[in-house]
């Protein structure tokens, strides 16, 4: 699969601004050719050569082939005119002027043209970080289980920027250079056609010679932007770990991986360096070397009278050099979609993943929980690991229902099936009878609230953070959320109160203000269903009563599915649920499972020795 020519289709939307970009491309080439004919009589006068004499003025015939002979002969004669009326000196100050005039509006017009291609190539740039950025959005958690953070960070970051640096830079190029090329070379063909033929055998020896420098360029730079991946990956565990480290000493051994890492990064990269800086070496002699054939066989041809004269000569020259510069880059532009196409390899892969969460083309809006949810003979498990097998649960509205039991029992992977993170792989889960699978992702988790252990706060204001996803709820909704959460107080205390940023993942806030701050974002969405996996499993003994009092208050006449490690928080659940490998061992209240003597007091028991 060619994934440049996918890449390129990117810049479609930007046609209109691609062809200001083209035009005015086309008036910088004219405007080149212009500025070096320009400098003709400046050169003749300072070589002491009239310009050929014009007796009376051309005219024009019609003909389209005699154009040009009508063009150069008509400023012939303006010259010629002008010089015997007002002198030599006043000739030379003039077309001085208008050759910095010319170059003037050429450098005007390269800008824009510039300008426009750019204004396209960042767009592209735009598109595809938004589509990866929403992509990711739309992916199961389970994609992520198997993928680097730091690897999808290189693919948001170094592989969109590869794909603008190579492919679409490559597109301007193939885009520019032809014309320039194409215009300089028809003047040069008009001007001497022998010569100009000569000067084109070297053409397809530098095509080739950087084609093949570019075509070992695509494994090495693919091998990078994978060690790249690892680097950021490192980079971000080091960061969220660094307590960590730096506890259990550590930092060596943390050090040396990203070390050896940056290593191999550099090796690969002074490998691709050295194979691109061929490319412009090898141009520039090939550039040289064709110079060097153009004086030689321009000046044999001007000994043999059938050459062009020394101001003439010295324009062809300036005029072929021009060309050399956007012919090197048409021929780079070839290698450089070899390393881009990785890159674009790398993002597409994500753009185009498969992910099994996948609505059915007639999925059902759910607007409310009226009955009950229920698992039904489910069965889930991880790669080879079994996790859940033939589970059945009933989960009433209304009640209030905890699952217990050790770690790796199944508790966890229950909350992430019946919010759909995950999806079962045998049986079914019902909502009012109806199999999850059949409703529309976007109203189901509308149902769901969710507090979590690990307090996912963002790094933005506390009303943000508590009003995600319903920025639109006012400030008294806001407020009247953190109260129950018993929040406001803390909140109040702050220095900009609700608007005070909370920092990186909330780390201005203790681990009880944060899962206050949770439980407050959890009742401002106010579902019918509440899902509390762990919530106070990570808190001192005061955070866990301030907390435990505001889940008490939030889940007060709600469905909700509470996942705990201490037992003290669920004794006023409806039913517990003891797990055991992904079976239901026992079930029922606090005091009828504490009665039974089974595998839920010897729980109990454990705790209350610890």
């Amino acid at each position: 699969m060619n994934y440049y020519k996918r890449a390129i289709e990117y810049i479609l939307p930007y046609k209109g601004s691609i062809a200001l970009g083209i035009f005015f491309n086309i008036l910088y080439a004219v405007f080149n050719i212009f500025a070096m004919l320009g400098f003709i009589p400046v050169l003749n006068i300072l070589f002491d050569k009239k310009t050929d004499v014009i007796y009376a003025e051309p005219i024009y015939s019609g003909d389209v082939t005699t154009l040009a002979t009508y063009g150069k002969d008509s400023f012939n004669y303006f010259i010629q005119q002008l010089e015997a009326d007002r002198g030599p000196e006043y000739v030379l100050l003039l077309t001085c002027i208008m050759f910095i005039s010319m170059f003037l509006f050429r450098n005007v017009f390269s800008y824009f043209s510039e300008f426009y291609l750019t204004y396209s190539r960042t767009g592209v740039s735009r598109d595809f970080r938004s589509q990866l950025h929403s992509k990711i959005l739309e992916l199961p958690v389970a994609f992520f289980s198997d993928t680097r953070k730091g690897d999808v960070f290189a693919r948001i970051t170094s592989d969109v920027g590869e794909i603008e640096g190579n492919i679409l830079n490559s597109l301007i190029d193939i885009i520019r250079s032809p014309i320039v090329i194409i215009l300089t070379m028809g003047y040069l063909l008009y001007s001497n056609f022998e010569l100009t033929v000569f000067t084109l055998i070297v053409f397809p020896v530098m095509g080739t010679l950087i084609s093949i420098i570019g075509k070992s360029l695509k494994k090495d730079t693919g091998e990078a932007q994978n060690e790249l991946g690892k680097l950021y990956s490192y980079v971000d565990e080091t960061l969220v770990g660094l307590k960590v480290i730096k506890i259990f000493n550590a930092s060596d051994q943390i050090r040396n991986r990203f070390d050896n890492t940056l290593n191999t990064i550099r090796h690969l990269s002074l490998r691709l360096f050295k194979k691109k800086a061929l490319a412009s070496p090898v141009s520039e002699l090939l550039g040289a070397t064709t110079i060097g054939m153009i004086v030689y066989f321009g000046g044999k041809l001007a000994l043999q009278g059938n050459g062009l004269s020394g101001a003439e000569f010295i324009v062809y020259i300036s005029l072929f050099y021009t060309i050399l510069d956007p012919l090197k880059r048409l021929s780079n532009s070839i290698s450089n979609f070899q390393k881009g196409e990785v890159s674009a390899k790398r993002v597409f892969e994500i753009l185009d993943a498969d992910y099994q969460l996948k609505e059915i083309s007639n999925a059902v809006e759910i607007n409310e929980f009226k009955d009950k949810i229920e698992f039904r003979n489910i069965s889930f498990g991880y790669e080879d690991r079994k996790i859940l097998e033939n589970f059945s649960l009933v989960i009433p509205k209304g009640q209030s229902v905890a699952l217990v039991g050790q770690s790796g029992s199944g508790k966890s992977t229950i909350a992430n099936l019946i919010t759909r993170f995950y999806d079962v792989q045998s049986g079914e889960i019902l909502i009012d009878g109806i199999n999850i699978k059949n409703l529309k992702l976007s109203s189901y988790r509308q149902l769901f609230g969710l507090v979590t252990q690990d307090n996912i706060l963002f790094n933005d204001s506390i009303a943000n953070n508590i009003a995600l996803g319903n920025l639109s709820a006012g400030k008294e909704r806001v407020e009247s959320a953190a109260r129950i959460a018993n929040a406001h107080d803390f909140i109040a205390e702050l220095p900009m109160g609700y608007e005070t940023g909370i920092g990186e993942a909330g780390g201005k806030l203790s681990g009880g203000q944060k899962q206050r701050l949770s439980i407050a974002r959890a009742v401002l969405k106010n579902p019918p269903v509440m899902i509390l996996d762990e919530a106070t499993s990570a808190l001192d003994t005061e955070s866990e009563r301030f907390v435990q009092d505001a889940l008490e208050k939030m889940m007060q006449n709600r469905t909700s599915l509470v996942i705990a490690h201490r037992l003290s928080t669920i004794q006023k659940a409806d039913t517990i649920v003891v797990m055991e490998r992904g079976k239901i061992v026992e079930q029922g209240t606090h005091t009828d499972l504490y009665e039974n003597d089974g595998v839920y007091r010897k729980l109990v028991d454990l705790q209350n020795f610890e």
